[in-house]
């Protein structure tokens, strides 16, 4: 599995079409029996979010991709905090699972694992 992360805008789109998928191989923010899930943080709010069932399903993707949240001004509200927590962990342990890891920069991929 390869995990692409970077900021919103950074390019992960393209480069995920770069590696060949084409927009209908790519689930965004669902989890399906696509070999791409695009913008994982956005289903990290869904009622009935379940890390660990979640880490399972997505460990059997092609590609993931999820922005980077945990880089900016930390949220006032509490329910943002916890969801930018959140999504860190999970890309963490994604990270740790990941065959490579690809980090978007001003549209530039770089191999950080």
């Amino acid at each position: 599995m390869i995990l692409v992360i970077g900021g919103v805008g950074a390019g992960k789109l393209p480069y995920i079409h770069s590696l060949g998928y084409k927009d209908s191989d790519i689930a965004v923010s669902e989890l399906n029996d696509k070999p791409v899930l695009y913008r994982l943080e956005e289903m990290i709010n869904k009622d009935g979010y379940d890390r660990d069932a979640y880490l399972e399903a997505l460990s059997k993707k092609d590609i993931i991709s999820v922005a980077e949240v945990g880089s900016g001004v930390i949220p006032a509200e509490y329910d943002e905090r916890r969801w930018r927590e959140e999504v860190g962990r999970i890309s963490c342990r994604l990270a740790d699972r990941a065959d490579s890891v690809i980090r978007l920069v001003a549209g530039i991929p770089v191999k950080i694992k």
